[in-house]
């Protein structure tokens, strides 16, 4: 029994000294490993940084220009809405113009004796009545009679020899120009003298 025990005992010795010699090996392995492997992460962690800060610059760079197109989509947006709230009775204002110019003949020819008297007063209070909602909306007549023709005010039907006034000088409206708050709605009918 003794002599197994001292068996078992060199056994258990021979193993503890293997496993030592073993541990030895793997830790200079692991050591060998590691060194090998801290340099190789450290060119790749280079690499990798490198690659990942250009990609983080290219994002920021795009999610500037994402936000610098934001910004001039909703002021372009926001412009066009401005637009579309000064002119949008420009369409109805434009069908008025020739009732407009309509009230104005009527008023014009109407007979000055008494019996039509009360009929020509409120045929112009309906008139002045239309002019000034009209007017509200910011619709205003052109002065064009002695002025300078001017293409984006007028359209010129027609040229007249006229001693009093200049070359290029409006010597008779037609028919009537009007603005819409400032921008031109319908030019006015002319003849300009040569």
């Amino acid at each position: 029994m003794k002599e197994e025990q001292v068996q078992d005992s060199n056994e258990i010795q021979d193993n503890a000294t293997d496993e030592n010699n073993t541990a030895e090996t793997v830790s200079e392995n692991d050591a060998f490993t590691a060194e090998e492997v801290t340099e190789v992460n450290a060119d790749e962690t280079g690499d990798d940084l490198k690659r990942l800060q250009g990609l983080a610059d290219e994002f920021q760079g795009r999610a500037l220009r994402v936000q610098a197109d934001f910004d001039n989509f909703r002021r372009r947006t926001m412009k066009e809405k401005e637009e579309l709230a000064q002119y949008a009775t420009s369409k109805l204002v434009t069908e008025l113009l020739p009732v407009m110019d309509n009230f104005e003949r009527a008023l014009a020819t109407a007979p000055a004796t008494p019996e039509f008297e009360a009929f020509t007063k409120g045929v112009n209070m309906i008139f002045r009545q239309l002019e000034g909602v009209l007017k509200n909306e910011g619709l205003t007549a052109m002065e064009t009679v002695a002025q300078p023709f001017n293409p984006e005010y007028h359209q010129a039907i027609m040229q007249v020899e006229s001693e009093e006034h200049e070359e290029g000088i409006v010597t008779e409206e037609v028919q009537k120009g009007y603005l819409l708050k400032g921008k031109v709605l319908r030019p006015a009918m002319v003849k300009v003298s040569m």
